[in-house]
């Protein structure tokens, strides 16, 4: 599926749950979703777990940091799309897919989802004041922050991360109070010698030693 197709699935999930889109001839301000109702329990079944014990307990497991980037909307209505993930994933080698859940109620996911393209930006271990400026929603994300255009979509591939994948989003799917984006490997890189990958475990930033 070309970028046209996937603009054109895209735009159709964004219909689907209200959002504006770019066929809309009136520029509008990008609101967070409505909080879904899915649960993964009936209301006759067992009480859910308990939000801060699942925080709790999901926190020992570490992550790496990534930032999702989308280019600027043709006609510069706006600047270009980005945050700081820790759900991305290697997903399918054949073909190359890879994914990363976000936050139903995310104000950068629109118009991520209306790019219909993203780049993810891997994170090296001395990098974590950049995250930070990419996690603070409403601000100017990119102000001072040195970047080029990713080769196969022209999402912002940000200056001295370790690795970078270049993607066209691929599919959409519900996950409770997040969405779970599949994005289909376009171009990618990685740069040789690079420091060590930035980590997240149990809200601390850390960096990689390795084992004997």
């Amino acid at each position: 599926m070309g970028h046209a197709g996937m603009a054109a699935t895209v735009v159709r999930y964004l219909r689907s749950v209200g959002a504006p889109t770019t066929a809309s001839r009136e520029p509008a301000p990008v609101d967070p979703l409505p909080r879904p109702r899915l649960r993964a329990v009936r209301e006759d079944e067992r009480a859910p777990v308990d939000a801060g014990e699942f925080r709790r307990v999901l926190g020992h497991f570490a992550t790496g940091v990534t930032v999702v980037t989308a280019p600027a909307p043709p006609g510069g209505d706006g600047g270009p799309a980005g945050f700081a993930c820790q759900s991305f994933a290697s997903l399918s080698l054949d073909p190359p897919l890879v994914s990363f859940m976000v936050a139903r109620t995310s104000t950068t996911w629109p118009r991520i989802a209306r790019a219909g393209v993203f780049c993810v930006n891997v994170l090296g271990a001395a990098q974590g004041e950049l995250c930070r400026a990419f996690a603070v929603s409403g601000a100017d994300k990119f102000a001072g922050v040195a970047h080029d255009a990713a080769p196969a979509t022209g999402s912002p591939r940000l200056a001295g991360v370790p690795a970078w994948i270049d993607c066209v989003i691929h599919a959409v799917h519900t996950g409770g109070d997040h969405l779970i984006v599949v994005g289909r490997v376009a171009a990618l890189g990685a740069v040789a010698g690079q420091a060590p990958p930035l980590l997240f475990h149990r809200g601390r930033f850390g960096g990689f030693t390795e084992g004997a």
